[in-house]
């Protein structure tokens, strides 16, 4: 990050200190969102370090027994008592927030239901946009912050384009492997205006490097797996619980329309599955739909999961110009489906059916309710374009017919 008072406007006249801001660091108050994690506790040490007015905030989201306490969770438990830990050591005031009630409503329940309704559910993007960058962000225009800063691998700098004056752009961070961004394309417009990211140009182990030199006792911290708020990674367990239903038993099929068997609930299962699907025919199957309507699991051989076009649904657009207008004309970009896929090149379009994505070389194992992001390109200089969430994929043409008279003759019947 560059030192305070480094930079000047467009202008060249105003001098903006190192968040962008035409004021000195000590007028300018920060909140930083503080997970108890080594990323967000060290964008809290260097805005301290530069003289930022910094208060932390710490969510508790949620408690859930012995879950609070095992390596690998946030926002519970032994991570709100580190992110005290670090504020003391910074000398800065910190707060704990009760969301436990909302977090249940807007984050874990919606993952239960889309599970139940046979989709692959990004629950990290659906908490980034209701609890973290819409309720903290309230909260922190409330404490009268100037912004937000957050611990996520991502840029963001002023929209060099003409006619977007105070807005700013999302980009891909210097270190890849951390790169944040599937995670962070629902962020609004306003939302990203009002954030800052001051990790986006160091790699993860610079930054521990720096939790080591300021002193932190998160600094050798793992680093959060899976999600937060499910124990031991185990979906199952927790979808049952909420949604009994989820386990009911019903009938696994073959796209051609044999009944090859049964299983005790589709919650067990995810489209491109191949082991554990519990049948055996002496050729590779794949999970290729779940027909939650009718607790059905359609299986089928490998090149059924090639998929080439996404529709979109909830469309967060982040580009320039109307998403309508860019998608009717076609629009060359890049799409990413999977937090650890590189981008890949696509094409936007827009029909009587809504707005798609067309992957160039196609994917496999594409589901509903999956995330797709949208880039500029695949370096780190790649600006996100926003994106949305996927409502159906269309595969191969003989997969998606078979597919389609399956359901068909299903729904008739």
């Amino acid at each position: 990050m560059l030192p305070a008072q480094a930079r000047t406007s467009n202008a060249g006249s105003i001098a903006l200190n190192s968040l962008d801001f035409d004021r000195k660091p000590e007028d300018t108050r920060v909140v930083v969102a503080m997970s108890g994690g080594v990323d967000s506790s060290v964008v809290a040490g260097i805005l301290k370090r530069e003289g930022y007015d910094v208060l932390g905030i710490t969510l508790q989201l949620y408690d859930h027994g012995a879950a609070v306490h095992r390596a690998g969770s946030c926002c519970a438990g032994q991570d709100i008592d580190d992110a005290r830990r670090v504020c003391e050591t910074l000398g800065i005031p910190h707060y704990v927030l009760d969301y436990e009630q909302r977090f249940r409503e807007t984050v874990i329940n919606p993952f239960a239901e889309s599970y139940v309704a046979g989709e692959t559910p990004i629950p990290c993007v659906a908490c980034n946009q209701t609890v973290k960058f819409a309720d903290l962000l309230a909260t922190a225009r409330d404490l009268g912050a100037d912004a937000l800063a957050t611990g996520h691998y991502i840029r963001s700098r002023p929209n060099p384009q003409p006619g977007a004056p105070g807005r700013r752009a999302l980009y891909r961070p210097a270190d890849a492997d951390r790169d944040q961004s599937y995670f962070l394309f629902a962020t609004t417009q306003e939302q990203i205006d009002y954030l800052r990211f001051p990790l986006g140009h160091l790699t993860k182990a610079e930054t521990r490097e720096l939790a080591e030199e300021m002193g932190l006792v998160v600094a050798k911290k793992a680093d959060s797996q899976d999600i937060c708020f499910v124990p031991q990674g185990k979906y199952s367990d927790i979808v049952s619980k909420l949604k009994p239903n989820a386990a009911l038993a019903g009938d696994i099929v073959h796209l051609d329309g044999r009944v090859l068997g049964t299983h005790e609930g589709i919650l067990h299962y995810t489209i491109g599955q191949r082991r554990g699907i519990g049948v055996a025919t002496g050729e590779p199957l794949y999970v290729v739909h779940l027909d939650a309507r009718s607790r059905r699991v359609i299986v089928g051989p490998k090149e059924a999961l090639e998929t080439r076009r996404l529709y979109l649904r909830d469309i967060n657009w982040l580009g320039d110009g109307a998403i309508e207008d860019v998608a009717r004309d076609g629009f060359s970009c890049f799409a990413k489906v999977r937090s650890t896929r590189q981008p890949a090149p696509a094409m936007l379009h827009a029909d009587e059916n809504g707005i798609y994505v067309e992957l160039e070389e196609g994917e496999a194992g594409v589901a509903p309710g999956q995330a797709c992001a949208l880039y500029s390109g695949v370096g780190e200089d790649a600006r996100v374009y926003g994106g949305g969430f996927i409502l159906r994929s269309e595969r191969e043409a003989a997969a998606e017919a078979a597919l389609r008279d399956l359901l068909t003759r299903s729904a008739a019947a």
